[in-house]
This record gives structure tokens, C-alpha cells and sequence, in this order.
């Protein structure tokens, strides 16, 4: 009986370590679109969907759900960041004052865009390493498969699904858990 009770004492007690040890969105500071610092800290007690965007994807007209999922929710603590990569076929290469000038003239974002990163790779952006890895992220491993990936983080700054490049902007999966 001794000994179980140890054994259940020392599994809770590494659960309860490994948990607290779990990184947050809150601990990264990206830079937005024109370069300034972006601390997501700034977004504790928003749920936040973190997408990887491009603008000559065959996916980029997500932009305009979007923008219109965004202006829905975003007085209900929701916000959508975008983050442009070129990791896959080369369909985001412009500079981040093109990527910028190209989502508001075309799709009127207004949702927080960041600078290009790599979202993948070698030279994936910590942020990234932290949403697609379990390790990082204590949740789920999801490797970015292309351009518009779907990261959703709760209230408290956690990973707690994903949406594939194809599912769009108002999927059922998506909408749901905004309305949670």
C-alpha cells in the first residue's frame, strides 16, 4: 500500500512539474508587420487563432473569411494573428511591406498581421517550434503541412487544437470553439 501510494505521489507530483514547466503564447514577443515588437502577452484573455499566411496560395482567399471571422468574434475576446511564411512552393515572397500593402488593398485585413517567418525547417520560428511540437507545447504535435494552418490557443495562452490549411475560416471546428 506504501508503495503504491509513493508511486502515485511521485507520478502526480512530475505531472504537476512538467505542466508548470509548459511554455505559454504569453511567453513570446514576435514583430508585426512594420517591425515594431509584438509581445502576445498583450492577448492573455483572448482566445487567439495563429495562422501561417501567403499570398499566392491557392488558399490565400481565406484572407477575406478571415478578416470577416475576426470582425465577427473580435468584440467577444477573440483575435486572429497572421503570420506570412514562404515555406512552401515560394508563395510568400515579398518583402513585409508588399505582404501588408497586398492584404489590406485586396482583402481589407484588419486583424494583426506579424513579419515573415519561417514556419518550418531549420530556421522555424520559436513560436512555431512551440505550436507543432507536444514536447513544446505540452498538447499535440502538428507539423505545418502548407500555407493557412489554424492554431487555436485559449484564454490562457495554450494550445488546444488545430484546423488544416484546407479547413476554412468558418469551419464548424473553429467557430465552436470560439463560441465556447
Amino acid at each position: 500500500m506504501k508503495t503504491m501510494l509513493f508511486i502515485l505521489t511521485f507520478f502526480m507530483m512530475t505531472t504537476i512539474a512538467n505542466s508548470q514547466d509548459k511554455k505559454t503564447l504569453y511567453d513570446f514577443k514576435v514583430s508585426s508587420i512594420d517591425g515594431a515588437p509584438f509581445d502576445l502577452a498583450s492577448l492573455k484573455g483572448k482566445k487567439v487563432l495563429v495562422v501561417n499566411v501567403a499570398s499566392k496560395c491557392g488558399y490565400t482567399p481565406q484572407y477575406a473569411q478571415l478578416e470577416e471571422l475576426y470582425a465577427k468574434y473580435a468584440e467577444k475576446g477573440f483575435v486572429i494573428i497572421g503570420f506570412p511564411a514562404n515555406n512552401f512552393m515560394g508563395q510568400e515572397p515579398g518583402t513585409n511591406a508588399e505582404i501588408k500593402e497586398f492584404c489590406t488593398s485586396k482583402y481589407n485585413v484588419t486583424f494583426p498581421m506579424m513579419a515573415k517567418i519561417s514556419v518550418k525547417g531549420k530556421d522555424i520560428d520559436p513560436l512555431y517550434a512551440w505550436l507543432t511540437s507536444r514536447e513544446q507545447n505540452g498538447v499535440l504535435d502538428a507539423p505545418v503541412k502548407w500555407n493557412f494552418q489554424k492554431f487555436m490557443i485559449n484564454e490562457q495562452g495554450q494550445v488546444v487544437d488545430f484546423a488544416s490549411p484546407g479547413d476554412k475560416p468558418f469551419d464548424e471546428k473553429i467557430t465552436s470553439w470560439i463560441e465556447k
